[in-house]
This record gives C-alpha cells, sequence and structure tokens, in this order.
C-alpha cells in the first residue's frame, strides 16, 4: 500500500479516465483505491472528485480533477521527502 492513497466513487465522473492507471504509473508510492460509494451523496453526480489521503479534490472536468489530483499527490509526497 502506498504513503499516499488516492479513493475515487466507481460512479464518478472522474472514471472516464483510466485514473487508476494514470496515478499508479506516475506515482509508484500512490495506491487508487475504487470504492463503490465515498459516502459524500450528490457529490459525484455534480463534479469529478477523489479523496486524496481523506481530503476531498474536485474539478469541474475529470482531466481538471485529475490536475488537482496530482496537486495533492506532490503535497503529501513532500511532507515525506
Amino acid at each position: 500500500m502506498g504513503v499516499v492513497i488516492v479513493e475515487v466513487c466507481d460512479g464518478n465522473a472522474i472514471t472516464s479516465l483510466d485514473i487508476e492507471g494514470i496515478i499508479e504509473n506516475e506515482f509508484p508510492e500512490v495506491a487508487v483505491l475504487m470504492n463503490e460509494c465515498l459516502s459524500f451523496c450528490g457529490l459525484c453526480r455534480v463534479k469529478p472528485y477523489a479523496l486524496v489521503n481523506n481530503r476531498r479534490v474536485f474539478g469541474n472536468t475529470p482531466e481538471e480533477c485529475l490536475d488537482k489530483i496530482r496537486q495533492a499527490i506532490k503535497e503529501e509526497l513532500a511532507v515525506y521527502q
């Protein structure tokens, strides 16, 4: 398991991207967990989002959200360097 965990609701618009493959290839120290539901009812219908070490990250498009996830991962990894 990675030092950074990205959790994604499988009903979320961000799943239109191969979020698991993209993130885990770019950041080997990160684990992506696909969940049936993250219990933020309605948020997945409004905007693409994910949790990065339990912090909500969202964007207006899946691509914008992915960029913000990358930034949040870099911030989390900076703690360990």
